[in-house]
């Protein structure tokens, strides 16, 4: 039983890591896009991504909760699964702070299914680039992608650090 939600909880980490994991392999081709052609495919993202990172990162980390809660407090293990779940937190905060204010700015004139819609509206809005700001969709742009760089290294680290918690039980 054990091993099964250990396998699951890793699983779901790995779930949470590939849209991360993908937006930072896009990153230095999306800098080259001009600002129509960015603006352009930046809304066709939201709805696998929201799906599968939806369902890797909130099952994650209630997962990895979980998966704490029953290991032997003080173990190699334990401070392992510990730092995977504080980078999940991490990945959380970062999105929350950083990635959300920004999504909501480039969908405010998508239209979304409920799901999405619900989703993106929560959360406040970021400052909206002046329209006189030639620059300004590069500062919204550059917030998003190096805030899906940072999710990136945590969702990475987190995976790392339940792959080793579950090879070096002792």
């Amino acid at each position: 039983m054990f091993q099964t939600a250990e396998i699951i909880s890793i699983l779901l980490v790995a779930l949470a890591m590939a849209p991360a994991v993908a937006h930072l392999l896009e990153f230095p081709g999306k800098r080259r896009l001009t600002k129509a052609d960015y603006l352009t495919v930046q809304p066709i993202y939201y709805p696998g991504f929201t799906i599968a990172g939806g369902v890797g990162e909130v099952g994650g980390l209630i997962s990895v909760f979980a998966i704490l809660l029953l290991t032997p407090r003080g173990t190699p293990a334990f401070w392992l699964r510990l730092v995977a779940l504080l980078a999940m937190l991490g990945m959380q905060g970062v999105f929350w702070i950083f990635t959300q204010p920004v999504n909501k700015f480039w969908l405010q004139s998508t239209n979304l299914g409920s799901f999405g819609a619900t989703l993106f509206g929560v959360g406040s809005g970021t400052d909206r680039p002046r329209p006189d700001d030639p620059k300004g969709w590069k500062t919204m742009r550059d917030r998003w992608e190096y805030s899906h760089i940072a999710r990136a290294g945590l969702a990475s680290l987190s995976f790392l650090l339940l792959v080793v918690a579950a090879v070096t039980q002792v």
